[in-house]
């Protein structure tokens, strides 16, 4: 929200380098990691890939809306085969530290206040990283110009995450609530059915167990990862 020029300069001006660069080089295929959030506020949950993405609430949502009209055009012009992947809150070891599971996981363990915008009754479609990784391979198979959704299937308040935080820990959260993020989105839900459909592709790690993966990466880690 701060610096919307970043993300314009990384996920557009990126995108188009990198299928440039699959013309020059004549790269037959390229996954693009795209991004639920690219569904904006829509209430047709859970969100198929046919749904109009036109209504962004964020820069970075019109981002990644942007590299996905681009990934077409190529894949149009220069019959690049394509596979769009929109990732669905991706979490697990060795994750970004500015997304709500590896701060809310640090925040519980450091004794630190955690942050939620609103009343934490958002939900999200939390989804393990392993599940995504084999989600990727299986989109390297031909496709044409596909859209995938990769998540979870299963939405869950992030309070609810948090008291799995706390019960996986042994330890209390500290909470600080603040006012809604305009940006986010109320919910977020993947209908997986194409993926499973026409790449054989399920999430299997349930949440309780993602957490907990998580956990044991951080305390492992601990010495470098609490200062991110």
């Amino acid at each position: 929200m701060l610096h919307p020029a970043r993300y314009i300069q990384t996920n557009v001006l990126g995108t188009l380098n990198i299928l440039d660069l699959c013309r020059n080089l004549h790269i037959p295929k390229l996954v693009a990691a795209s991004s639920s959030s690219v569904y904006g506020a829509s209430d047709a949950i859970p969100f198929c890939e046919d749904l109009g993405i036109a209504q962004s609430l964020s820069p970075y949502a019109a981002s990644k809306a942007a590299g996905e009209a681009l990934c077409h055009s190529y894949h149009h012009l220069y019959k690049l085969d394509v596979s769009v992947l929109r990732l669905f809150t991706v979490y697990g070891p060795a994750g970004r530290p500015d997304m709500s599971m590896f701060r809310f996981v640090r925040g519980v363990i450091e004794g630190h206040p955690i942050t939620v915008y609103g009343d934490g009754s958002q939900r999200r479609d939390f989804s393990y990283v392993d599940d995504i990784a084999s989600g990727v391979i299986s989109a390297l198979q031909p496709s044409g110009f596909r859209v995938y959704n990769l998540g979870a299937d299963h939405p869950v308040k992030l309070l609810e995450v948090i008291q799995l935080i706390e019960s996986t820990s042994g330890k209390p959260a500290v909470m600080r609530y603040e006012p809604a993020d305009p940006s986010d989105v109320p919910a977020t839900w993947a209908d997986v059915t194409r993926a499973g459909r026409e790449l054989g592709w399920i999430a299997k790690v349930p949440l309780e167990k993602g957490i907990c993966n998580t956990i044991q990466w951080y305390l492992q880690n601990r010495d470098w990862a609490a200062t991110l």
